[in-house]
């Protein structure tokens, strides 16, 4: 994993390392586990929070899209064999003599 989420979880991984080898009690290290979890849970509420702000102006740019795509008329089908008009070509070996 790389960018920014893994930078984060190997910061994760490091504090949990350090808690595991600096606790000498097992209350000590489920205290600080719980701690842990707590401050990765307002982590995750708080990025969460972020990311719902943004999203009424990306509901609102959406149905902006949907409404102008409603409007837009669907473009005129051409019918290749419609009378009078010339058959389309392929390519020659030889250039044609316009």
């Amino acid at each position: 994993m790389s960018g920014p989420w893994g930078i984060a979880l190997g910061l994760w991984a490091y504090a949990l390392t350090q808690l595991t080898l600096l606790a000498d009690r097992p209350a000590a290290l489920l205290a600080g586990a719980a701690l842990g979890a707590a401050v990765l849970i307002a982590t995750l509420l708080a990025a969460r929070a972020l990311v719902l702000g943004a999203a009424p102006r990306t509901i609102r740019r959406a149905a902006a899209l949907r409404a102008r795509a409603r409007h837009r008329r669907v473009p005129r089908q051409v019918d290749p064999d419609a009378p009078g008009r010339a058959r389309p070509r392929a390519p020659g070996a030889r250039p044609s003599a316009a």
